[in-house]
């Protein structure tokens, strides 16, 4: 397909115009490996940080949070619009087929930037876990293993330009807007209703739902050579998707219905 027929119809800014694709595809291809170098040093901080909490008093974050689940929240909510527009744009003039073969995103404009700012946010955002740590709060298994999950594929996806890559994108960028908003309010002391933490929780369930949809189309249009990606990565996204579905609906049936009180939304 000729990039020219996804120029999508939205004003762009300096920095996304000047962004320059083939600069990010050519780094993470050379240095996608050093996901494993971050998220081995995060490991080690957060257990080592644990350990080393255990005899001394939580810290008192609650400002330093405010700030960082705002800005996180911002980010993602800027993010969603632009390749939420993107997407809705392929969907009107090319359908749903072409949204999920679709690997303009990498390179189309406004897009081209948000998507290579997305899977470099996935590193910073290992520090959510931070101030698990310091404010001694329960660390449960799906909040670190996602963190390292989505990190190690994201990476991986990026220097491949695979299929998928919007909805998988533009869906983290929508329940990544929710979840922060709903941190930066709970940070700054606002009683949210229990109803919103359910609804957040309900989508990111969903997100895992259509991850493994897109995944499995993805595999079923690349027989017919329209879909560019690699059964390794299907596989890989499957596996994390299904793992995903299980382990928040666990914690959605834990949290809500069994009556365990639902202090927390856990990140995604």
């Amino acid at each position: 397909m000729n990039e020219t027929q996804y120029q999508v119809p939205l004003t762009e800014y300096d920095f996304e115009r000047q962004f320059d694709e083939r600069v990010a595809i050519e780094w993470m291809q050379e240095n996608w490996s050093k996901s494993f170098v971050f998220c081995g040093l995060y490991a080690a901080l957060i257990f080592g940080g644990q350990h080393f909490m255990r005899e001394r008093q939580k810290l008192d974050l609650r400002r330093p949070l405010v700030v960082w689940s705002l800005s996180l929240a911002l980010f993602s909510i800027i993010g969603a619009m632009r390749t939420g527009w993107y997407m809705l744009h392929i969907l009107n003039t090319s359908g749903f087929k072409q949204s999920v073969c679709d690997q303009s995103f990498y390179s189309a404009p406004v897009s081209k930037f948000w998507a290579y700012a997305f899977v470099l946010s996935k590193a910073p955002e290992l520090g959510d876990t931070i101030f698990i740590v310091l404010r001694k709060q329960r660390l449960i298994f799906l909040h670190w293993y996602h963190h390292i999950t989505v990190l190690l594929y994201s990476w991986y996806s990026y220097k491949d330009q695979v299929a998928g890559g919007g909805w998988f994108m533009t869906m983290n960028f929508l329940v990544h807007a929710l979840m922060y908003s709903y941190y930066a309010l709970r940070a700054a002391g606002v009683r949210v209703p229990r109803p919103c933490a359910m609804l957040i929780t309900t989508s990111q369930i969903a997100q895992m739902v259509m991850g493994l949809t897109v995944s499995g189309l993805v595999y079923l249009w690349m027989q017919e050579g329209r879909c560019p990606s690699y059964l390794d990565n299907i596989v890989w996204a499957s596996l994390m998707y299904l793992s995903y579905l299980l382990l928040f609906s666990s914690f959605f049936y834990q949290t809500y219905l069994k009556g365990s009180g639902g202090k927390a939304v856990k990140s995604e």
